[in-house]
């Protein structure tokens, strides 16, 4: 998809040295995906106090495969 988007030269210029980037498209797509994985990971912390603990569950009863 061409999309014509007005940037910030100085920043993209900072992001491609500092990522040691080939090329302004490749600075621009990885801060994307890491913008997007970033922001995937924060919603962890939406079930902050939404999940309850189990005092009895046994990881390792779980690992061999006993249930």
């Amino acid at each position: 998809m061409a999309t014509n988007l007005k940037l910030d030269d100085e920043l993209v210029g900072q992001t491609v040295k500092l990522g040691r980037f080939k090329s302004k498209r490749e600075a621009v797509n990885a801060a994307l995906a890491e913008f997007v994985l970033r922001r995937q990971r924060m919603r962890i912390l939406d079930l902050a106090g939404k999940i309850d603990f189990d005092p009895g569950w046994d990881y390792k009863k779980l690992r061999r495969g006993k249930e």
